[in-house]
């Protein structure tokens, strides 16, 4: 179990892994706080935007849509490499997921199947949202990825976690394929290895 850690820190823990971070408005206030809480947390998500254009989708993770107000997450990773923060604290980026799953998230164990959506994953996750169309055909640059391995890394290195404490949102949801075009197996490998 484990706080959220301030905005201050995240924002070191990034840039100390080396990552290019680019602050979007008043990110360290921009968040959901007032429909719940945020932490502790578990560990760290993944999604795919299915938007393209960096500009227009940092827009819409920042802003979030009239049924779904942002934050969407706490940092938009863009294809060029860079890690644009847009919010802190809790965003609307995990929804309702599997209990099981997040059981073996703290125990950092394998994934169970995910069937049901029970749980508050908007409590207990960091949420990055990755600029890519989904449709298993957009291509996921290398420095993309890199930054995505870099950001996880972070998290989980300041909190003591482990790569298995990565997800995606396709291993949490029900019905979800986020992100789609590359396999969280093969992100956490990354992870485990940037960790070593």
């Amino acid at each position: 179990m484990a706080p959220p850690m301030s905005a201050g820190i995240f924002l070191d823990r990034l840039r100390e892994e080396g990552i290019t971070v680019v602050e979007v408005g008043d990110w360290e206030h921009h968040n959901r706080n007032h429909k719940g809480p945020w932490g502790p947390v578990y560990g760290v998500m993944i999604h795919h935007t299915a938007t393209s254009g960096s500009e227009r989708t940092v827009e819409i993770c920042r802003e979030g849509y009239t049924d779904l107000p942002g934050p969407l997450c706490h940092g938009v990773i863009t294809k060029d490499g860079a890690l644009h923060i847009v919010g802190y604290g809790r965003a609307n980026h995990a929804g309702l997921g599997d209990d099981d799953v997040l059981r073996a998230v703290i125990a950092e164990k394998a994934l169970p199947h995910d069937n049901e959506a029970d749980t508050d994953g908007n409590r207990h996750f960091y949420g990055f949202e990755c600029e890519n169309l989904g449709d298993g055909e957009d291509p996921w640059p290398e420095a993309q990825l890199e930054t995505i391995e870099k950001v996880s890394a972070a998290i989980c290195r300041h909190h003591g976690w482990t790569e298995r404490s990565v997800i995606g949102h396709l291993e949490w949801q029900p019905g979800k394929v986020d992100p789609r075009g590359f396999t969280m197996n093969s992100l956490r490998e990354r992870v485990r290895d940037r960790l070593k």
